[in-house]
């Protein structure tokens, strides 16, 4: 690669064709090749969003694909745990390499750097969004068809980080019943909106949970708004999820893998649908070109 030539502007343009800005790949980068990147998001905290994204990448790998999870969530690390993943993270020359869950799904995530799992991390943003971009430019991910990167809440500085530094392809929301929850997730779907993202869909986790007697389905938060939540914003419904304590306990014990449910695939299916979409619309955009 050519050295930037004095012409070129501090954006990164070049206006007289004689050099190239185009960012040199790292190591662990030219030994990866990933084929999309999902940013699951939620804006608000507690609303299962950690569980989401660990029982997409289960489906998904399910149904044959190659998958990664890039726990973003640096202050409130879960990923690992959910997948009951202890052995730590390999520095090597080429750069880190992730850990492999039971089923094969990669997680790299801070807790695998960690002395003690609950060990505190106190940095402030610049260091945290530092080492987020170096989970994408310093970590050997090999061969994926699909890596998930399980967003912290809030709108501050690691979405934004994610959405300028990394090649997002799409988006998956999720959500809640509770009114603050689907106030605060439309916080995150404009901030999204400003990086003309793709959204691949909105998921309503906690929409009810079932009575163990009867299955008689009960909105313990209130009435499911997730499919009018995603019709006035003009995104995909992917479906809802209910409360299930039989997932609960299966993530406290690392044994998401073998939990079993239909739920989650109706709702990967639809968000394939969306990525069929996405490459097709794509595709006629270079054809235009």
């Amino acid at each position: 690669m050519s050295e930037a030539c004095s012409s070129c502007s501090a954006a990164g343009s070049c206006t007289t064709g004689s050099c190239s800005t185009e960012p040199q790949l790292t190591e662990a980068q030219k030994a990866s090749k990933i084929g999309k990147i999902i940013a699951v998001m939620s804006g608000k905290g507690g609303v299962g969003k950690s569980s989401v994204t660990s029982m997409l990448a289960v489906s998904l790998m399910r149904q044959g694909y190659k998958v990664g999870i890039l726990d973003a969530d640096i202050t409130g690390p879960s990923i690992p745990k959910i997948f009951g993943i202890t052995e730590k993270a390999n520095v090597n020359k080429i750069g880190v390499t992730a850990p492999v869950s039971k089923g094969g799904i990669k997680v790299m995530s801070l807790n695998l750097m960690l002395e003690n799992e609950d060990d505190p991390v106190i940095w402030r943003g610049s260091i945290i969004t530092q080492l987020v971009q170096q989970f994408w430019t310093d970590v050997v991910w090999g061969e994926l068809d699909y890596l998930l990167i399980d967003l912290p809440p809030g709108t501050g500085d690691v979405p934004i980080t994610i959405f300028q530094s990394l090649p997002v392809n799409g988006v998956v929301m999720v959500t809640s019943p509770q009114q603050l929850a689907g106030m605060i997730v439309r916080k995150a779907i404009k901030m999204a909106k400003k990086y003309e993202t793709t959204f691949y869909g909105l998921v309503e986790n906690m929409a009810y949970v079932s009575c163990p007697d009867c299955n008689t389905k009960i909105e313990i938060f209130g009435a499911p708004k997730g499919e009018e939540e995603a019709s006035k914003n003009e995104i995909p419904y992917l479906g809802q999820l209910p409360i299930d304590p039989v997932l609960s306990s299966m993530s406290d014990l690392g044994k998401i893998e073998d939990y079993q449910t239909d739920n989650f695939d109706k709702i990967v299916k639809k968000m394939l649908e969306e990525v069929a979409k996405d490459n097709t619309h794509a595709k006629s955009e270079d054809a235009a070109q």
